[in-house]
């Protein structure tokens, strides 16, 4: 097979690949962030502008006879926000030295740290063959428009060898999700712990139950629009705190549900009858994901109960394997969440400035790899758990 054989189109719309990006996500892919309706409605609400600093750019790969064999979720970036792997250092250090870092090219999910298919291959292709054409035709884009870098957040570990083989430089992250080890119900997941990480949890759960705190598990056609208001109001008040401002709009989420509705679970949570914090977490056959949440009041231990326990509550009871809780955050440790690592590819267009971010990024896995192993060491589960 002749690399001349294949050619690349870029598309500043998702539309234009509908037909051809659901036969793509369909075969043994159900992760709802992949999916054509997820990045469709991304675009057609208002999240994807200039503000955001995301302008789509999604590649295809053609054959001699002018068929799709490969897709890339893609992006134009004039900033890094959004992103949940910080290159400000970087894009900082290539500007002191008179350049321009932005625009640079992202391979990734808008506003979604969750690991998944970035190349993707049609059904009938050989991914070995290929993954490495669209993965080639990615670089050269950059190549091309002689921009800074182009990148590929949260990428499946099993293409990591393809990447290095490409000259892109891999950077490791720790998030935390919890395995479900078949467990019948949340005491049962507690006996798994140590005493005195199960007495912790019992404690908080205890004191949102004396705060008469409930909550309620909606799911499909369970969601109506007053939940969606009642979701969006604290959605922007965590950015109203944080000073910022909050990049998915009131029309996606309703977008959303009229195309997804059965991979979306919205937690909301109670006081005497008057909503105070909701979560939002998509599923599909296997994991929970976990995604924003907000709160009008304060209790203690609101958050936790609402992000981690509600959604392990909902996994064991659905009967999934994982649940995973975002970006970050040691203190999901505590509350039974394992570390994974996550991975990023970097490509840089620029050999001095690769070799100071290779440098870089060597500190930085030496880092991680001590942060694992200390985390290892500090699991809230028994020795001899089950």
């Amino acid at each position: 097979m002749d690399k001349s054989d294949f050619q690349l189109q870029h598309h500043r719309n998702i539309s234009a690949l509908e037909k051809t990006w659901q036969e793509f996500t369909a075969h043994g892919n159900a992760q709802p962030f992949i999916d054509y309706h997820f990045l469709h409605a991304l675009e057609i609400t208002d999240c994807l502008t200039p503000d955001t600093g995301w302008y789509p750019h999604h590649l295809s790969l053609h054959d001699a006879v002018n068929n799709i064999v490969a897709l890339m979720p893609l992006y134009l970036k004039n900033n890094s926000y959004g992103e949940y792997v910080f290159d400000h250092a970087w894009a900082h250090a290539w500007q002191q030295a008179g350049g321009d870092y932005y625009p640079k090219l992202l391979a990734a999910i808008p506003f979604t740290p969750i690991t998944g298919e970035r190349l993707l291959i049609a059904p009938n292709q050989n991914a070995a063959v290929i993954k490495p054409l669209l993965l080639q035709g990615f670089i050269n884009l950059c190549r091309h428009y002689q921009l800074s870098s182009a990148h590929i957040n949260f990428l499946p570990e099993a293409d990591i060898t393809l990447c290095e083989q490409e000259n892109l430089l891999i950077r490791r992250d720790t998030q935390f999700h919890w395995v479900n080890d078949d467990y019948q119900n949340f005491d049962d997941f507690l006996n798994a712990l140590t005493s005195r990480k199960r007495k912790n949890i019992r404690k908080e759960r205890d004191n949102i139950k004396r705060d008469n705190i409930t909550f309620k598990h909606l799911n499909g056609d369970d969601i109506k629009s007053t939940d969606w208001d009642i979701f969006y109001k604290f959605y922007c008040s965590t950015y109203a705190r944080k000073w910022g401002f909050p990049y998915l709009t009131r029309a996606f989420f309703e977008e959303l549900h009229g195309r997804i509705k059965q991979q979306i679970v919205l937690i909301i949570a109670y006081h005497d009858d008057i909503p105070i914090a909701a979560a939002l977490n998509f599923c599909d056959e296997h994991r929970l994901y976990g995604r924003n949440w907000g709160c009008e009041a304060h209790y203690p231990f609101l958050h936790f109960e609402t992000c981690y326990y509600q959604a392990i509550d909902y996994a064991i009871c659905h009967k999934l394997k994982y649940v995973e809780a975002g970006t970050q955050g040691q203190h999901k440790l505590d509350r039974g969440y394992q570390p994974v690592t996550v991975y990023s590819a970097h490509y840089l267009n620029q050999q001095n400035f690769r070799d100071a971010v290779a440098n870089f990024i060597k500190h930085e896995t030496k880092h991680h790899q001590q942060t694992q192993a200390i985390l290892s060491e500090h699991s809230p589960f028994k020795i001899n758990n089950r």
